[in-house]
């Protein structure tokens, strides 16, 4: 009796100090997490918490948020229904997060219900969240679009773009190219989805009642998603079909029929790029091991759309408001690009793709260093996203002493980055000589645009869910800038003197009004615009 005592005995012991330990560990966090407060904000109650997001943009929201953040600090916590949204306006707090804690602040809300029908519940790079579907789509962007080899494949396309638009400023042509109904069809539907987001803000809050009370709201948005899918999923099953072509005339072993090779060299000399659908078409999700559905691929070329058009034009727009506005920065950067490439030619009158147009090279464009310094000045002072999408937490985390809970929204506050007085002389001027070494002089500062080493302004974010298309933006930003100026001055329009730089707020934040300025060409033999 007393050896099975003693065994059992010890037994418990080490199970009861493991329970004691266990529950030590257990009151100490939970204290520990009592202790921790959220950051501080506006005391809201439920109900006007959610009318306050549902009644305010972002833009307006901003300013709100600006005079918080001179009571509460750069760290704010606003409610929308019981969940925290927390706002950092801080440099030092966003690197903190989002490089140093990259992991865990690299999630994304779960979809609301509106946002599953655009973004197929969260099938798409931009919305997924953080794990093995987001790696996949992310990784299948990158390394088949968006790799430089890959990148300057597509240079005749920019080629294209960019000489229409300056035949555009040249003439007024009405005659119609290739492919400009398609692309005229694409924009409609992908403007009108934009420009409705904020209107089916009100369906996410309260579903249940909202599908009986705003059930025309959800018809309109639904009406929406099927002309989207009516454009889009025609063009993309012509490239799946392109793409089983191309795979059915994998060159042969042995003696080939001369038929097929004929076929083969068609399939090739009709599309030899390849375009962003084909690398969706065989693509394999984790989730199941299954191919992209049709209305998945959908959302994907839509964000592909969206994000490689409406923000780089918004960024291009006021880049050239502010060019025309400052005469003397716009001054400067033609002397730039003439010392690179010489004056420019007389832009011919032929209104079909350009034929014959001269443009500034993309090689060129690295011996640019105010053109440069132009861009990112522009990035700075008119980000065309105010906020980043916005993030989420995986676990409870400690932010600067405060506790950001589970589940937590955070939004990166990019302008109020840009435009801190304690990190940029005169945030508000629009200055490309910041950017230079020595105010001016002819080499960039090292600037980590990324905000690896630290954050000083973040356009395109940063860390884990930085925008993989950064570097394309760039690009177009520099070689539609270069050219623009190259061929044309810009002055203000006579009825529109001085260039107004309000602001308002679309998908992304535009110009009030948008610009309107007087072209020159600069060639001496051009005739003037009208």
């Amino acid at each position: 009796m007393e050896t099975w005592f003693i065994i059992l005995i010890s037994l418990c012991i080490p199970a009861l100090v493991k329970s004691l330990i266990g529950l030590i560990i257990f009151f100490r966090e939970r204290e520990k997490k009592q202790k921790q407060k959220l950051p501080p904000g506006p005391i809201t109650f439920l109900v006007i918490g959610k009318f306050l997001f549902l009644r305010k943009s972002f833009l307006e929201l901003e300013t709100v948020l600006r005079n918080f953040r001179d009571k509460y600090g750069p760290i704010i916590t606003l409610r929308r229904g019981s969940r925290p949204v927390i706002f950092v306006a801080s440099h030092k707090v966003a690197h903190h997060a989002l490089i140093q804690n990259g992991a865990l602040f690299s999630d994304r809300p779960k979809a609301r219900p509106a946002s599953k029908v655009i973004d197929s519940n969260q099938h798409n790079i931009s919305s997924a969240a953080y794990g093995p579907t987001w790696r996949t789509l992310r990784r299948n962007l990158t390394s088949e679009i968006l790799h430089p080899s890959r990148v300057k494949s597509y240079s005749g396309a920019r080629r294209w773009v960019l000489s229409i638009l300056i035949h555009r400023l040249v003439v007024d042509s009405t005659s119609a190219q290739v492919g400009r109904e398609q692309i005229k069809e694409i924009e409609t539907v992908q403007r009108q989805m934009l420009l409705s987001l904020r209107r089916f803000d009100i369906l996410n809050f309260w579903p249940i009642l909202g599908k009986t009370v705003f059930r025309n709201r959800w018809k309109e948005l639904f009406e929406l998603r099927k002309n989207q899918e009516k454009v889009l999923i025609p063009l993309i099953r012509s490239r799946m079909e392109l793409v089983k072509q191309r795979q059915q005339q994998q060159p042969l072993q042995g003696k080939q029929d001369p038929l097929d090779q004929q076929v083969k060299e068609e399939l090739e000399e009709e599309d030899h790029r390849v375009a962003y659908v084909d690398t969706l078409v065989d693509l394999e999700l984790p989730d199941g091991k299954r191919k992209l559905e049709e209305g998945e691929m959908v959302s994907l070329c839509s964000e592909f759309l969206n994000a490689g058009t409406d923000t780089t034009s918004t960024a291009l727009e006021w880049i050239m408001a502010n060019l025309v506005k400052y005469p003397a920065v716009q001054a400067k950067l033609y002397q730039e690009i003439i010392g690179v490439v010489g004056p420019p030619p007389l832009p011919p009158t032929n209104p079909f793709g350009g034929l014959g147009l001269v443009l500034i090279e993309e090689e060129d464009l690295q011996r640019m260093v105010y053109l440069k310094a132009v861009v990112l000045e522009g990035l700075r002072r008119h980000p065309p996203g105010h906020f980043v999408l916005p993030h989420c937490v995986t676990r409870d985390v400690e932010l600067e002493g405060y506790l950001v809970p589970k589940d937590a929204t955070v939004f990166f506050m990019v302008a109020e980055m840009g435009w801190d007085p304690n990190v940029w002389d005169h945030p508000m001027d629009f200055n490309p000589d910041r950017f230079l070494q020595g105010q001016g002089q002819g080499s960039m500062l090292d600037m980590d645009i990324t905000g690896s080493r630290e954050i000083k302004m973040m356009p395109f974010g940063a860390g884990r869910r930085i925008c993989p298309g950064s570097n394309l933006a760039l690009l177009h930003l520099e070689l539609f800038v270069a050219n623009l100026i190259w061929y044309f001055q810009w002055t203000p329009a006579p009825a529109h003197d001085p260039v107004d730089l309000s602001e308002k707020q679309e998908f992304t934040v535009v110009m009030k009004n948008p610009l309107r300025a007087h072209l020159i060409p600069r060639h001496p033999t051009a005739l003037p615009l009208p």
